[in-house]
């Protein structure tokens, strides 16, 4: 399906590219992996034709529609339904088509067009892939200036998986989405029709949709078959054999080498020395497979543990203000828990979390904490907010300030900071190194609680390995926000879900949670299709809504009386006593034409009932 032939491609000084090549087949749901800036987005680019490289080609068949997620998040005032659809361009063209001929021959033909590709089930479609990234039928309606650039990644997402293209390039697509998301892009994934290019540093996905794996490394690419785990044994048995052999040619060496320098002196035997040493010369030393060292991570562990519970809460309710988000919350935390915390963007994690965390106080209720409590708060944001200018080296000098240096940099290199590296400024440092040195930071007092949210975003596979490890070595508490599954199942031993307004254990694990998700994202497919397709609730509809549905019951007023002036004039050519002796082609053409009609006539009047029992409730 795509062919990438003697690539090369230099980025400044860096050979990102020295003559790769390989062949991804028809079908293939590939993750593409490699370390951060190895290169892995700019071989994106070059598929797109953004970019041109120094030597080679990349080809895909004719035709092939190509899908990614542009970097820029889309705005305005266009409703998210509207721009989810407008992503079907050959959708948009034939309904505009439509509404502006009066060819008999030409309406009919637009509109079989329009029952071959579906298009009268579109907007179910789309409101069923906004709902699974987390729009409900209200926002959809909403305007893209609405929400967040965060939020609107997610409608490009959802723009881009509705397309249905035949290469669809994902990089990171899980970076702006939260667990239920995640969990939902990964069964939609594992069905998708056609081929799938993914950047992505979530294992979970990787092992759930890949059919191969494709590995940049060393500027070459090797294409391997099976999902991660797979391609992780697979890497292991070669880096096995390739020792195996290594010690094999080394032995080897050492003989021909013994035999050279005990006989090179003696006439008799001088042939076979001279003989042995172009044999020395031939051999080729072997490639061994390895990996790039990656430094663990640390958490420093509490001197002293606390008397459990730690934290209890008695009815408690939290908000801001006068606005309450949480309410009757009844738990409590021991001091070695691992809590996993799930529940939908917008539920009220965050404000959970900054509750646990001491930065919000409870409106009601009675929240008490064990004393000398210490908690490490880490939240993504916090990494955005790191000053430009600011070090490692800088950053553990003010939290020692009566240490040496050398203490100091001891302590920056064991947060992954080691040498010149702890005077690198944050505004050179990678988005995985910010996110090192921000744990570093937040858990530099060694917290009886650590709270975590989203720790993985920057982090790749081998560092969230890493990552894992310190968790499970650290002994305090911690409260872990993520939409990495596999991070939550490595980590977590209990699960509280924040839902309707209140936290509660979830009495299951991570498999019996997404089958949750994915049940109530069915049941609000099914919804759809039967009488509320893509509609706002009823209730919320405002004035404004409610002009565009007269607006939109008026259009498909017009539309229906086209279609039956249409119908008119074809069974009047087919009523004629010569129409099939006469031309028998141009008469199947206008029967099967007539039968398109029929159906897209009648998709146009369940359409108008629908927005008419709307008017009528409102």
């Amino acid at each position: 399906m795509l062919t990438i032939n003697d690539l090369t491609y230099r980025l400044g000084d860096r050979l990102l590219f020295d003559r790769a090549g390989v062949f991804l087949p028809g079908r293939a749901r590939t993750g593409f992996v490699g370390r951060n800036g190895a290169g892995k987005t700019t071989l994106f680019r070059l598929i797109a034709g953004e970019i041109s490289p120094e030597t080679g080609s990349i080809s895909l068949p004719t035709r092939t529609k190509l899908g990614r997620v542009e970097q820029e998040a889309p705005g305005g005032k266009t409703s998210l339904i509207d721009f989810v659809l407008s992503a079907d361009v050959e959708r948009s063209s034939l309904l505009a088509r439509a509404e502006a001929a009066s060819d008999p021959h030409e309406i009919a033909e637009i509109q079989a067009r329009l029952v071959d590709i579906n298009a009268h089930a579109a907007p179910s479609r789309a409101a069923t892939i906004l709902h699974g990234l987390g729009f409900d039928a209200l926002k959809q309606h909403q305007a893209l200036e609405e929400f967040s650039g965060g939020w609107r990644m997610r409608v490009a997402l959802a723009a881009i998986l509705f397309s249905q293209p035949d290469l669809l390039l994902l990089d990171e697509p899980t970076n702006y989405l939260d667990l239920e998301g995640t969990l939902w892009l990964v069964d939609y994934l594992s069905y998708y029709p056609a081929n799938i290019l993914v950047i992505s540093h979530d294992r979970d996905l990787l092992d759930a949709v890949a059919t191969h794996i494709l590995h940049l490394e060393n500027s070459k690419l090797t294409l391997y078959k099976g999902n991660y785990s797979s391609f992780e044994k697979q890497r292991q048995e070669a880096s096995l054999l390739a020792a195996k052999a290594n010690k094999k040619q080394e032995d080897q060496r050492k003989h021909l080498q013994s035999f050279v320098d005990r006989f090179r002196a003696k006439a008799t035997k001088a042939r076979q020395a001279q003989s042995r040493l172009k044999l020395l010369a031939k051999l080729q030393p072997v490639t061994a497979v390895v990996d790039t060292a990656v430094l663990p991570i640390y958490l420093p562990s509490p001197e002293r543990p606390l008397s459990p519970p730690i934290i209890s809460l008695d009815k408690v309710s939290v908000g801001y203000s006068d606005k309450t988000v949480l309410t009757n919350l009844t738990l409590s935390l021991s001091e070695d828990d691992r809590i996993g915390l799930l529940g939908a963007n917008g539920n009220g994690k965050s404000t959970f979390a900054k509750l646990i965390g001491g930065r919000l106080e409870p409106q009601s209720g009675n929240l008490i904490r064990a004393p000398k409590l210490n908690v490490g708060f880490f939240a993504q944001h916090q990494v955005d907010d790191l000053s430009s200018n600011d070090t490692a080296y800088k950053l553990f000098s003010e939290l020692m300030p009566d240490a040496s240096e050398a203490r100091i940099r001891s302590r920056a290199a064991q947060a992954g900071f080691p040498g010149a590296k702890a005077e690198t400024k944050v505004e050179n440092l990678s988005g995985g190194e910010k996110a090192r040195l921000l744990l570093g930071v937040s858990s530099f007092h060694g917290p009886h609680l650590i709270i975590l949210d989203e720790p993985t975003n920057h982090l790749d596979i081998d560092s969230r390995a890493a990552l894992i490890e310190a968790i499970n070595i650290y002994s305090g508490a911690v409260i872990l926000v993520s939409h990495d599954r596999y991070l939550l199942e490595a980590c977590a031993d209990k699960l509280w879900i924040v839902d309707q307004g209140s936290v509660k254990t979830f009495d299951g694990d991570m498999n019996d949670y997404s089958r949750y998700i994915l049940a109530a994202t069915r049941e609000e497919k099914t919804r759809q299709n039967s009488s509320e397709a893509v509609k706002p609730d009823l209730h919320a509809v405002k004035k404004q809504d409610l002009n565009l549905l007269r607006r939109k019951l008026s259009e498909l007023e017009t539309k229906i009386e086209k279609f039956n002036n249409l119908l008119s004039r074809i069974d009047a050519a087919l009523s004629e006593p010569e129409a099939y002796s006469r031309n028998p082609q141009e008469a199947s053409k206008l029967s099967g034409q007539r039968s398109d009609l029929i159906q897209a006539l009648s998709a146009a009047e369940e359409q108008w009932l629908e927005v008419a029992a709307q008017i009528d409730s409102v």
